[in-house]
């Protein structure tokens, strides 16, 4: 009878232990206020309007990037974004920036036939994986477009709007550490809207 009444007092903590062990949550990366949390790294604009994050080209027209304060290894990165004007942007996983030299990997985010969900090195290796010619189809350009990224060991995992883009594994990759940033490339004339980043670490 003790060891019933035992085990009857341990059922709802192993049920709360399990639940919680599977209950990863995810984090919001962009509170839709401000800038919290972020850095931004050279002269282009970055700044919160209705709810929205916008990277714009400013009159430097150079490379800027908008980098989490926090380094992630393991994780499934959401978000969703809109492209005006060039569009021309990117999402750098595992990197640093000093100045507007990134070091890291970039899934890319571009205007119709330029590889959006490929991978590329800046200022190493360059284009490491670009997606089959035939998905660029799941790109709306100058609609709200869902990308998905995950990142696990030496393996990336691009989506975009539910299509896989690109699956791709490499060793340097897997060595990297660093944080979540968002670019705006060189050349100025381009604007990108960003909403929904959110992150659940693996």
């Amino acid at each position: 009878m003790k060891n019933l009444k035992y085990y009857l007092l341990l059922i709802p903590i192993v049920v709360v232990l399990t639940a919680g062990g599977f209950d990863v949550k995810k984090i919001k990366l962009f509170n839709g206020k401000d800038l919290s949390g972020w850095t931004i790294y050279g002269t282009e604009k970055w700044y919160v309007e209705d709810g929205l994050l916008i990277c714009e080209s400013g009159p430097d027209k150079g490379y800027g990037y908008l980098g989490t304060d926090e380094h992630y290894k393991d994780f499934e990165l959401e978000l969703e974004f809109k492209q005006s004007a060039d569009g021309n942007s990117g999402v750098f996983i595992r990197s640093t920036v000093e100045g507007t030299k990134v070091s890291g990997w970039q899934v890319e985010v571009a205007p119709p036939g330029h590889d959006t969900g490929g991978i590329y090195e800046s200022y190493g290796r360059g284009w490491l994986v670009k997606p089959d010619p035939e998905k660029d189809k799941a790109l709306k350009f100058g609609e709200w477009n869902k990308m998905k990224i995950r990142v696990e060991g030496d393996r990336v995992i691009s989506w975009l709007n539910g299509t896989e883009m690109v699956d791709f594994s490499d060793a340097k990759i897997g060595a990297g550490e660093g944080g979540i940033c968002l670019q705006i490339h060189d050349g100025g004339g381009i604007k990108v809207a960003w909403r929904n980043i959110k992150l659940k670490e693996l």
